[in-house]
């Protein structure tokens, strides 16, 4: 079967999820990832780039961006960063390269509290994304974001799952839980840890 342009895949098809391979050549913002003699070439987040080098072992998770004329993959090395960066990508007016200049300023993490914090000033230095659509971002995340309904699947966000279960039966509102989570370091800390830094925070 001979396929042209009517046969290429529609825009948004992820085709290719997931990588593991060896990198062959690194030209930031770029990676070329050798898959069982297959290169891959991936436009990678900058904490991805932060932590390889060639000859590096890598596995990512990948969004396949799919037009008529361009076929681009954008790796991550955390599934919930693949998840936001989809999320992102939804919002009108932000394509996959405005999207991926976003995790260049910033890790997963710190887009997401911005979001949460209605920073506009940090998107400020995405090229191409400018004010307009940096609060069109934040008020089509920030409710899901503060909310826990942007759905990261990640182990972080079971564990704020967990915490934030946890301060509801201490009567805290949603809106005090989510202030002490801004405002508490959880970054490799258990959940029990964590509750105990949230109290803390809230005057328990």
């Amino acid at each position: 079967m001979v396929c042209y342009n009517r046969c290429a895949p529609r825009s948004g098809v992820n085709m290719i999820g997931y990588l593991a391979g060896t990198v062959i050549i690194r030209d930031d913002p770029y990676l070329i990832i050798d898959v069982n003699g297959v290169g891959y070439k991936v436009h990678a987040a900058s904490d991805v780039l932060s932590s390889v080098s060639v000859g590096s072992n890598l596995k990512l998770f990948t969004y396949t961006h799919a037009r008529e004329d361009v076929l681009g993959l954008y790796g991550f090395s955390r599934y919930s960063d693949l998840k936001l960066f989809e999320s992102l990508i939804n919002v009108s007016g932000v394509g996959p390269r405005t999207a991926i200049g976003i995790f260049a300023i910033g890790t997963g993490d710190e887009i997401i509290k911005a979001i949460i914090d209605a920073d506009v000033s940090f998107f400020s230095g995405v090229p191409r994304l400018g004010s307009k659509n940096a609060q069109k971002i934040i008020i089509e995340l920030k409710n899901k974001a503060g909310g826990g309904e942007l759905d990261l699947s990640d182990s972080s966000n079971h564990s704020r799952n967990e915490v934030t279960s946890a301060l509801k039966t201490f009567g805290f509102s949603a809106g005090e839980i989510n202030e002490a989570m801004r405002n508490i370091d959880v970054h490799g800390k258990k959940t029990e840890e964590q509750i105990k830094e949230a109290l803390k925070y809230l005057g328990k």
